[in-house]
């Protein structure tokens, strides 16, 4: 019974490595980087996000943008759970965490 192969993964999914994967976490992460970077500074600005009921919300909080986000690459969803963290943790300093860590 202890021999036996335990599956985590889905079956489809494959294991890739090499500098192909690098750049790709490089781009996910300036991606999710870009996306924030405005909010930061002496000349923040507002982004306007669309909340659940059609209202529009102003906001340069980088953590309540981030929560806004869906991505699918997991270097990006590391991005914004560290963010969520700092949030957690600190209370500040969300949008500062994802410009400075790429």
């Amino acid at each position: 019974m202890m021999g036996q192969q335990v599956l985590v993964l889905n079956q489809n999914m494959k294991r890739e490595s090499g500098r192909k994967v690098q750049t790709g976490n490089i781009g996910a992460a300036k991606a999710i980087a870009d996306v924030i970077r405005t909010c930061l500074g002496p000349r923040a600005m507002m982004k306007m996000l669309l909340d659940p009921m059609g209202g529009i919300v102003m906001t340069n909080d980088g953590n309540a943008i981030l929560r806004e986000i869906q991505v699918q690459h997991p270097a990006a969803k590391s991005m914004i759970e560290i963010s969520r963290t700092q949030d957690e943790e600190v209370g500040d300093g969300t949008t500062s965490v994802i410009i400075l860590g790429p």
